[in-house]
């Protein structure tokens, strides 16, 4: 194999990754006892003129929730909004078949939130970014 060569990409183009996604996802398909198959799931808070003022991205997978991302504007803050987001969420996935769901957050966001709502930490990475940590957070829902 003395013709292969390396590369280093830093603008990468689009089809290059979903081919080793799409490559990864296939070997794991073809060793997996259930198929990889996941569900996207938004919940979204809709204001005036249909404008989104918060909302909730994620998916379902493998009997798990998975939250990326979670925002709420801020004048919405601190009013029950972000729990509601989570609530519909985790019903969502409820009716989906989940039993389970995870995220990550970071130090300088919303630990106490998650916490709160009965996630608990299973995992840390320090100094991600420098001088802040990154929680990965698990419940059973």
């Amino acid at each position: 194999m003395a013709d292969l060569k390396f590369t280093v990409e830093d603008d990468p183009e689009q089809e290059d990754i979903r081919t080793i996604i799409n490559k990864l996802v296939e070997y794991n398909n073809d060793r997996q006892i259930e198929k990889d198959v996941y569900q996207p799931l938004a919940v979204l808070i809709r204001g005036f003129n249909n404008e989104i003022v918060g909302g909730l991205v994620g998916k379902t997978q493998w009997g798990w929730l998975f939250v990326s991302h979670l925002w709420v504007a801020e004048t919405l803050r601190g009013q029950g909004y972000g729990r509601q987001l989570m609530t519909k969420a985790e019903e969502a996935a409820k009716q989906r078949g989940c039993s389970y769901a995870y995220l990550d957050t970071f130090s300088f966001q919303s630990l106490g939130f998650y916490e709160g709502l009965g996630y608990q930490i299973f995992g840390v990475l320090e100094n991600f970014p420098p001088g802040q940590q990154r929680y990965f957070l698990k419940k059973e829902i």
